[in-house]
């Protein structure tokens, strides 16, 4: 561990060293992806650290990627109308007007990390090689096109076009359109919104887009049973769930939002996701939909009541987030489906489809006070489970696989371009420990860290990650464990 704290230490000063040439050497960068070039303003009017959005970032996003109030008063590249003004007035005999963006909206993302691994597996390890550094990984160049169609028309596309150094890693994100319902139904503006498309569900806090280099734990959980092994019998636990409340879901969402945007609601009807998982093909389509439900509600602190009730509080350097506290809860329910036939035939002959319901429900919370953020969350995890006898061809219910955890972090901001922060994840999963994935019961991740904006597009990132064990084979065939933890350092740009 002390040689451990010196590398972090010396990364840190190369780090700081290197920050203090970039910023010395830098040329002045004007605001640059797409919607810095349509309103001719700097990333961070809507991000205090990208991709992490603000109070204005969130509203704008919220109100179709325009702007709250007077958004045509703002916009300095003119859109291109598609039909006369007119043609509104005329609308069912004619097709509605509507507009695309002056210029194609698109922006790219690069980012790409130095990563040191203060431990490795025993040289005689049968499995996972953990080279002690690796260079410029992910590696990733990121495609994102968004914006609107008019006054009640918005859309969004990301794809990784690179991803770790191979274009065939790369994949589609979000990619959806999104209408305002409500108001031409004559509810009031953002009430009622329908997305359609492959999708991030309204989490609590974006997996796709957090400002961390690593996923959020509880996020990136998976449902798998443990074994069970009974003499003279061949018994299978059936629970195989590859769903992850964290990834892209393609469906359908009904949202809106009301309180000066302070109250979210959201219901999505989505695919899901399913494999065989060993007994047969990967298999990614099932007939059965599945609900995710959330609502949050955001608490206005604000002494001042037109600072209250602005969209934004203003300070002595310019905008700022209001003082607030966030609170929400969040319940997915779907169902696996397994013993699929493959090429017409199915993993056990002798039964059906088997259907196992599951959910995932949580809370979450999140403070703002001036230069600091606090978040967290907290979810449970429940699958149905069954147990199938292949020698007396029967099938039985079997105790339920379970799991918890959450994450809990902090940000603050010592400038507004230098942010520190402290993280936490946890999973408990009794399935993980029993099947040798976990050396523990709980994982457990401490990820304290740094991040300066060199510009408002250019940020250097370090953080150290205290890790849980994980396993690895030697060549006896024992699983042993081995702590991955170390520093990462990279830089992340937008243009």
């Amino acid at each position: 561990m002390h040689r451990v704290a010196k590398v972090s230490v010396v990364s840190t000063i190369l780090t700081a060293g290197c920050l203090l040439w970039i910023l010395a050497m830098t040329p002045k960068a004007s605001a640059i992806p797409a919607f810095s070039r349509k309103y001719q303003t700097s990333c961070a009017t809507c991000h205090s650290n990208y991709p992490e959005l603000n109070d204005f970032g969130e509203v704008f996003k919220k109100n179709g990627f325009k702007f709250p109030m007077d958004d045509d008063s703002f916009v300095k590249e003119p859109p291109v109308l598609l039909g006369a003004k007119a043609q509104k007035e005329a609308f069912p005999h004619a097709i509605y007007p509507g507009e695309i963006p002056g210029s194609i909206p698109i922006s790219f993302r690069y980012s790409g990390n130095f990563n040191y691994t203060a431990k490795q597996p025993d040289a005689l390890a049968a499995t996972t090689f953990v080279p002690r550094t690796d260079l410029f990984v992910p590696n990733t160049l990121t495609f994102i096109a968004a914006g609107s169609f008019g006054q009640n028309i918005a859309f969004w596309i990301d794809n990784d076009i690179n991803a770790a150094g191979s274009g065939a890693n790369g994949g589609l994100g979000d990619g959806y359109i999104k209408f305002d319902v409500g108001h031409a139904i004559g509810l009031p503006s953002r009430l009622l919104n329908v997305r359609y498309g492959q999708f991030e569900l309204d989490l609590p806090f974006s997996q796709a887009r957090t400002i961390y280099p690593s996923a959020y734990d509880i996020l990136s959980e998976t449902a798998v049973a443990q074994p069970t092994t009974v003499p003279g019998q061949t018994l299978f636990l059936t629970t195989r769930n590859p769903f992850v409340l964290g990834t892209p879901q393609r469906g359908i969402e009904f949202g809106g939002y009301a309180d000066h945007y302070n109250f979210t609601w959201s219901v999505a009807i989505d695919d899901g996701t399913n494999s065989a998982y060993g007994l047969g093909p990967a298999l990614f389509a099932r007939n059965t939909k599945d609900v995710y439900v959330r609502v949050s509600q955001k608490f206005n602190l604000e002494r001042d009541p037109q600072s209250r009730n602005a969209v934004q509080a203003a300070g002595a350097t310019g905008p700022r987030d209001h003082t607030s506290i966030r609170v929400g809860g969040f319940y997915y329910h779907g169902t696996n489906e397994l013993n699929l036939p493959v090429n017409g035939a199915r993993p056990f002959s002798f039964l059906g489809t088997i259907q196992e319901p599951f959910y995932r429900e949580g809370a979450d919370l999140r403070f703002k006070y001036r230069n600091l953020e606090l978040f967290g969350m907290g979810m449970f995890a429940h699958d149905n489970n069954h147990i199938v006898d292949t020698a007396a061809l029967t099938i039985a219910n079997a105790p339920a696989v379970t799991y918890s955890g959450g994450l809990a972090a902090a940000n603050y901001w010592i400038h507004p371009w230098l942010i520190a922060y402290m993280r936490y994840d946890f999973v408990n999963s009794p399935a993980d420990f029993a099947n040798g994935t976990s050396q523990y019961q709980t994982r457990n991740r401490f990820s304290p860290g740094f991040q300066v904006l060199v510009r408002a597009n250019i940020k250097v990132i370090g953080e150290y990650q205290y890790h849980w064990g994980a396993p690895y084979t030697d060549l006896s065939g024992n699983t042993l464990f081995f702590r991955p933890s170390g520093f990462v350092s990279g830089i992340d740009y937008v243009f």
